[in-house]
């Protein structure tokens, strides 16, 4: 047996890394798997099922190769924080792998990973992935479709106001959280099968436009569909308190859901699943209750 775990996972507090761990414990044993997070008192949950439990800060770089240390993978998530620079955090994080003489990099990044993607993630995510593939060593590149359950905020308050106004549409793979974070334990459990950019997607990428039919036929009643100027969507954000910074930062979503970065679907979700993967509706189903 080894003296160290074969894998270890960042952001393990959080809602994604978190539910890729307890999918991995379903297929390894806890002595094969360690967690690398900010604040180790929130992982205790996984230190309960024998996890090993180190902490690991993007933002304190000297302390990161101890965290990564005898990892044949480690998954990286990316930095969820719109005001942080992104990329120096994850160039902190490759470089201490590599220190670590970690075998393979696996990085939570995005269907949208490009240079020209007018929503900020996805410009830290083409960057990261540049890093990746300069680092010399082995990596993987989980691009996820955008999470079906932020559809609660992006669809707007169209349970109170029976319209879906957005200041920009198209085809959107919108995919489960869930179904992303047991694609990244099944590539992991793979042990290296998957090789660069790997898209996960849900099979269908539906507009807003259809998304408010949907909406309809779920709730009962006429949901409608408005696309709305910018300046006027940015000023009714402002008018219910949302922060100018955040809502130009949505903004960015929206035009590029209207330039097509997130219309691309991929059947690989469903065939690392071995079923359906989830879908939009189910993620609308989830919020008429």
């Amino acid at each position: 047996m080894k003296d160290e775990p074969v894998i270890i996972v960042t952001g393990a507090t959080g809602a994604l890394n978190g539910a890729t761990v307890d999918q991995l414990l379903e297929r390894l044993p806890a002595s094969e798997v360690a967690v690398a997070v900010r604040d180790t008192a929130k992982a205790e949950r996984f230190a309960q099922r024998g996890v090993e439990v180190r902490r690991g800060d993007y933002a304190d770089p000297d302390r990161l190769p101890a965290a990564f240390a005898g990892a044949d993978q480690l998954l990286l998530v990316s930095s969820n924080d719109p005001a942080a620079d992104a990329t120096s955090l994850h160039r902190a994080a490759i470089d201490a792998a590599l220190t670590a003489g970690v075998k393979r990099i696996l990085y939570t990044s995005h269907q949208a990973a490009a240079p020209d993607n007018p929503f900020a993630p996805g410009r830290d995510h083409f960057a990261t992935e540049q890093l990746l593939a300069a680092s010399g060593v082995p990596w993987t590149s989980l691009r996820n479709g955008f999470y079906a359950h932020s559809l609660q905020w992006l669809a707007g308050p169209w349970r109170e106001t029976g319209v879906i106004a957005v200041p920009g549409d198209g085809p959107v793979s919108w995919t489960a959280r869930e179904d992303a974070a047991e694609a990244a334990a099944v590539i992991l459990a793979s042990d290296g099968a998957y090789d660069g950019p790997t898209t996960i997607t849900a099979p269908e990428a539906p507009t807003f436009a259809e998304l408010a039919r949907v909406a309809s036929e779920l709730s009962g009643r006429t949901i409608r569909y408005q696309q709305m100027d910018e300046q006027d969507w940015i000023a009714a954000q402002l008018a219910a308190g949302q922060p100018e910074h955040m809502s130009r930062f949505l903004l960015g979503f929206y035009q590029a859901t209207q330039g097509g970065f997130f219309a691309g679907v991929d059947p690989l979700l469903g065939e690392l699943l071995g079923r359906q993967p989830r879908s939009a509706r189910d993620a609308l189903q989830v919020t008429t209750r």
